[in-house]
C-alpha cells in the first residue's frame, strides 16, 4: 500500500473533472495536478485516502504528444488554467470526454447524438470581468492577485492571460496609489483595514471600462489622486466606483456604491443587443463565446415566429432576449428580484415589446400561464451548477412544450436531470459542448429535448350516435381529451366535455354520465378547462 512521499514512475491515463491527471499505484488511482494523458513521470505521494490519492510531479520521464510549454510562469501555483500546459485540441478532447463520460455513466445514455464542441477563437484575454483579492505579504507590503488552490493564500500577480492588458494597467496604476496615499490593506481575521478587492469589468464591443475598488469603509485616503493615476494609466477607463463591504464575509461585494468619477455602469453588445452592466450585474465573462452558446440554444430552440417562449432562470434576461425576435411572445421567470428589474430595463433599452419578466420560480411561472390559459412551445433553463431540483423538472414536463433547451455549466448535474426528462416524455436530440472558459476545467453543454409525438394511428370505439349529432363537425371524446392535454396540459373528464357541448347547443344523450343518486351533484366543469374544451371543439368544427 502506498503511502506519503512514496515515489513510483508511472504513465497518465485519464483526466479527472478538475483538470488532475489521473495514474495508478498499487492498484489505487492517484491525481497528479500539471500531468497530461500519456505522460510518463515520477510522481511522490503527497496525501493518502481511503480509496484514491493525490500526487505531486517529481520528474517527467517522457512527455505526451499533447504538452505544450506553458506560456504563465504563474499557471501552476494559481492553479486557475489547468489546462496552459497543453495544446487546445487536446483540452476541448478532454472536455468533449468529460461530457460524454458524464452522459453515460450517470445519467446511463447510449449513442448520444454529440455535436462537434465550440472551441472559442483564443486562449488568451477573452475575459471581460476580474477579481482580485489584496492582502498583506510577509513583509507587510500589499499583494494582490488569485487565491492559490483550496486556500486564502495570495498568489501575487502582476498579470493574467486570460484578461485584457487593459486590467494590468489599471491593477499596476492601483498598486501605485496605494503605496503614495498609504491606504491600509484589509485583514479578513481581524476585520480591519480598508482596502479588500479591485474588481474590473470592461466592454469588449463598446471598450468601455469601470474600475471599482471594494473597501471597508465608505471613504478612502486620495481619492482625487487614485482617479488621476487611473485616468492616465487607462485612457479607455469611463467609470471609477467604491463599493463598500463592511461584512464579515467571503462575498465581495457589498450592496452600497459609490461614484468617485465618471458613470458607474458600462455597455456592451451582445447578439446584437446592447447591455448596460453595473457591478452587480450578472454578464457572460467570455462574451464572444456566449454569443456561440445562445446562437446554438437559438438553433435548438427551433422558434419560427409563432411560438411562446419561457426562459427559466432567466437572469437578466440575455438567453431570452437574444431570441426574441424569432418569437411570438417571451416569458422570463427569475427568483430574484434585482435580476427580474435589470431584465426589464434591458428589455426597453433594447425595444423588446413582446416580452415581459415575473419574479419567481418555475412553478409560479406554470402557476400564472395556467390562470392566463397560456402554455409555452418552447422552454430555456440555464439553470445554477446544482441543476434543477426535480420538482421543476416535473413542473417543466407539465407545461408539455414541444422542445426545451438546457444550458448546463455541470455534466453531472445535466446527465443527472436529463435522466428524469427522459423519464417525462423527452427524447434527446442533440447535445453540444462549449468551451466558455478555455484553459480551465469548465465546459458548457446545450442540449435539445423534444417532446416524445403522440402515435399516429389511434385505435378508438366508435359511437355512431355521437357522429350523427351534429352535422359541423365531429370528434371522439378521446381526441378532443388528447387536443387538451397537447395545447393546454390539462387533463379533461367526459364529464366536463358532456356540459361544455351541452353549453353550446351540441345534444348530447340524456343519460350520459349521469348520476344514480339524485342527490348528489356533478361537479362543474372549471372555467380555464371550459376555455381549452371550447378550443378544441372550435378546431374540430363542432363550434
Amino acid at each position: 500500500m502506498i503511502k506519503k512521499n512514496d515515489l513510483f514512475e508511472a504513465e497518465i491515463t485519464a483526466m479527472t473533472a478538475e483538470g488532475s491527471g489521473i495514474c495508478r499505484a498499487d492498484g489505487m488511482a492517484v491525481f497528479v495536478p500539471g500531468t497530461a494523458v500519456g505522460d510518463r513521470c515520477v510522481v511522490r505521494v503527497v496525501k493518502v485516502l481511503k480509496k484514491y490519492a493525490f500526487g505531486r510531479l517529481e520528474e517527467l520521464l517522457t512527455p505526451s504528444p499533447d504538452r505544450t510549454t506553458p506560456d504563465c510562469p504563474i499557471a501552476g501555483p494559481c492553479g486557475g488554467c489547468v489546462y496552459r500546459h497543453i495544446t487546445y485540441e487536446a483540452e476541448l478532447k478532454i472536455k468533449t470526454q468529460r461530457v460524454r463520460d458524464a452522459l453515460e455513466r450517470i445519467g446511463g445514455f447510449e449513442n448520444i447524438p454529440m455535436e462537434p464542441i465550440l472551441g472559442a477563437p483564443s486562449r488568451t484575454r477573452y475575459r471581460n470581468k476580474c477579481q482580485l483579492p489584496i492582502g498583506l505579504s510577509k513583509n507587510g507590503e500589499m499583494q494582490m492577485g488569485f487565491y492559490a488552490v483550496n486556500s486564502h493564500r495570495i498568489i501575487d500577480t502582476h498579470t493574467c492571460l486570460l484578461q485584457p492588458e487593459v486590467f494590468d494597467r489599471a491593477a499596476e496604476a492601483f498598486r501605485a496609489w496605494q503605496k503614495l496615499s498609504g491606504e491600509s490593506i484589509y485583514d479578513e481575521a481581524a476585520h480591519s483595514g480598508v482596502l479588500r478587492h479591485l474588481y474590473m469589468r470592461c466592454g469588449e464591443k463598446s471598450g468601455e471600462v469601470l474600475v471599482c475598488i471594494v473597501a471597508n469603509g465608505a471613504k478612502l485616503h486620495g481619492e482625487d489622486l487614485l482617479v488621476k493615476m487611473l485616468r492616465e494609466a487607462v485612457p479607455e477607463i469611463t467609470g471609477i466606483v467604491l463599493n463598500i463591504n463592511r461584512e464579515r464575509t467571503n462575498v465581495v461585494l457589498g450592496r452600497e456604491l459609490r461614484t468617485l468619477w465618471g458613470k458607474p455602469t458600462i455597455r456592451d453588445t451582445l447578439c446584437r443587443l446592447e447591455f448596460e452592466i453595473s457591478p452587480h450585474a450578472f454578464y457572460q465573462v467570455n462574451r464572444t463565446q456566449a454569443e456561440a452558446l445562445y446562437n446554438k440554444a437559438a438553433e435548438y430552440a427551433g422558434l419560427t415566429g409563432a411560438e411562446t417562449l419561457l426562459d427559466l432562470y432567466c437572469g437578466t434576461g440575455t438567453i431570452g432576449l437574444s431570441m426574441a425576435s424569432r418569437a411570438k411572445k417571451l416569458i422570463g421567470s427569475e427568483i430574484i428580484p434585482s435580476a427580474v428589474e435589470n431584465a426589464r430595463k434591458n428589455a426597453a433599452h433594447n425595444h423588446v415589446t413582446n416580452a415581459e419578466f415575473l419574479c419567481g420560480d418555475a412553478k409560479d411561472a406554470a402557476r400564472i400561464l395556467y390562470e392566463r390559459g397560456e402554455r409555452p412551445d418552447v422552454i430555456v433553463i440555464d439553470p445554477p451548477r446544482k441543476g434543477c431540483d426535480a420538482a421543476v423538472i416535473t413542473t417543466i414536463a407539465a407545461m408539455r412544450p414541444m422542445r426545451v433547451v438546457y444550458v448546463s455549466c455541470d455534466p453531472a448535474t445535466l446527465a443527472r436531470d436529463l435522466k428524469q426528462f427522459t423519464a417525462e416524455d423527452y427524447n434527446i436530440e442533440a447535445v453540444t459542448p462549449v468551451d466558455m472558459f478555455p484553459c480551465t476545467a469548465h465546459v458548457e453543454t446545450v442540449c435539445q429535448l423534444v417532446l416524445r409525438k403522440p402515435a399516429v394511428h389511434i385505435n378508438i370505439d366508435v359511437d355512431v350516435e355521437e357522429l350523427v349529432q351534429d352535422k359541423r363537425g365531429t370528434a371522439t371524446y378521446g381526441q378532443i381529451k388528447d387536443y387538451v392535454l397537447e395545447h393546454s396540459g390539462l387533463k379533461v373528464s367526459s364529464l366536463y366535455i358532456a356540459q361544455v357541448k351541452q353549453k353550446y347547443g351540441i345534444i348530447e344523450r340524456e343519460n350520459y354520465n349521469k348520476t344514480k343518486s339524485e342527490n348528489v351533484k356533478q361537479p362543474q366543469c372549471p372555467p380555464e378547462k371550459e376555455k381549452a374544451i371550447t378550443e378544441a371543439l372550435k378546431h374540430f368544427g363542432m363550434i
